[in-house]
């Protein structure tokens, strides 16, 4: 297969997996298992297979002190309070509604970006923006069954938390290798769960076999596999192609959850979803062309 083909099929691959990640959280949940529990599984296991790839590889070690505690607030604080806000927020509302929210977060990095680095604020920025909000305040207007108010803040929150770790991320371990980061923050966000978990007395160490496969999905197919694949793709496609095509992920999950969770979307909810995905494609796009 061409370079180029191949790396728009492990994009995708890599959108199937992250877009799976709400559907085995709502199966998780139902066979017993809580928010921190979860996390902790999936970032555990999860840097103990990246180290041991790593090993495997004799990859060199070169993090400073710098990046060290880069990765540490990163991991430790930033990840840690984005993967919670998300998954609880899949404990209140509807995973393909989270979803959605959370695709909010390119609008989030933009803005970011006017403020921290200066740039112009133009239409070229203020539209997109306008479409995704528009889009999600269609989603939340139209009629939904058992939506929750504090779940929809949930997502947010989770959004506005990974558009400041999306942000910082470039700025501090752009000479630390993908893989290596992944590692090195799932460690530390595997830490903060279990230091929560112990503190409160919440970590789970006993589920039935169905329920330990379903953590097995998030750890290889939501988080490995879909974070290699993405690395993968991104070498051969480019950072703003995978970007762009990262946004069928909440595709994904509203087409899973459909099928296995049984949640439907209006034809209106549906247009609001449309311009959720239009926006946060549009901006990315554009935040990339020269100015």
């Amino acid at each position: 297969m061409h370079s180029f083909g191949l790396g728009v099929l492990l994009i995708m691959l890599s959108a199937f997996g992250f877009g799976l990640m709400p559907i085995f959280a709502s199966y998780a949940y139902a066979g017993g298992v809580n928010v921190p529990t979860l996390l902790f599984w999936r970032f555990s296991l999860a840097a103990v297979c990246l180290f041991s790839y790593l090993f495997w590889r004799r990859t060199v070690w070169r993090l400073g002190r710098r990046e060290l505690l880069a990765l540490l607030f990163l991991g430790a604080v930033l990840y840690t309070l984005q993967s919670a806000f998300y998954f609880s927020a899949v404990r209140y509302i509807p995973a393909s509604l989270a979803a959605l929210v959370l695709y909010l977060y390119p609008v989030f990095v933009a803005g970011l970006a006017i403020w921290l680095d200066k740039e112009t604020l133009s239409l070229h920025t203020v539209l997109p923006a306008a479409l995704s909000l528009t889009g999600i305040a269609v989603v939340l207007g139209a009629p939904l069954d058992e939506v929750d108010g504090f779940g929809v803040l949930l997502a947010f929150g989770a959004a506005i938390v990974y558009s400041i770790y999306i942000t910082l991320g470039r700025r501090v371990v752009a000479a630390v290798s993908p893989l290596m980061t992944s590692a090195v923050i799932s460690a530390f966000a595997a830490l903060s769960f279990l230091l929560f978990g112990l503190a409160d007395s919440s970590l789970q160490f006993a589920f039935s076999g169905a329920t330990w496969a379903v953590i097995a999905g998030v750890v290889l197919f939501s988080t490995i596999l879909a974070m290699a694949t993405f690395f993968a793709g991104m070498e051969r496609i480019g950072a703003t192609r995978a970007s762009i095509l990262s946004t069928v992920e909440p595709v994904v999950t509203i087409g899973c959850s459909a099928v296995l969770l049984g949640e439907k979307l209006s034809w209106l909810q549906g247009f609001g979803a449309l311009l959720v995905l239009t926006g946060a494609v549009w901006v990315v796009w554009q935040r990339q062309q020269p100015t």
